[in-house]
């Protein structure tokens, strides 16, 4: 007879640094995530895990990459936004050179990441690129990159 195991899967919460502030827009965004991103000399990509209301639930650091890369999943992105039961994430990366401009596997990935949080019932709100210590940002919101990706999915049924 073989054993089946048992599992406990659950949220571990780590020291908080973050605000309570409401996210409601690419600026409040850049406000809470820069100066911890500027720590880094390599690419880090992370999620807030977001409440209905613009209110940050948690910070997930999902992928801590190299220079000008990192490697994301979409199972890792939406694991702590599922046990957060967060109604939508906002995507963070930076991009320690300081270009800003995102790159072809920053739009193919924000597209998965739109199509898998929409499968869910998980919106991604924005995704955002912090330029290094600039000071800069991007944000697919603002330069309205989101809406079409939603148009070219619908175009795509």
């Amino acid at each position: 007879m073989s054993e089946l195991q048992i599992v406990n899967i659950r949220l571990v919460r780590e020291p908080s640094i973050y605000s309570e502030r409401q996210l409601d827009s690419p600026q409040a965004v850049l406000e809470l995530m820069s100066k911890e991103l500027a720590q880094y000399d390599r690419e880090i990509f992370c999620i807030l895990n977001m409440k209905s209301n613009g209110q940050v639930i948690n910070m997930n650091m999902v992928s801590m990459g190299t220079l000008d890369a990192a490697l994301v999943s979409p199972r890792e992105v939406f694991k702590s936004s599922i046990l957060s039961n967060a109604s939508g994430i906002i995507a963070i990366h930076n991009h320690p050179s300081g270009n800003i401009m995102p790159s072809k596997e920053d739009v193919l990935l924000t597209k998965r990441l739109r199509k898998c949080g929409s499968l869910m019932g998980i919106e991604l709100l924005d995704h955002v690129i912090i330029g290094g210590t600039s000071g800069e940002m991007f944000s697919f919101k603002e330069k309205n990159m989101l809406d079409e990706m939603i148009r070219t999915s619908e175009r795509e049924r």
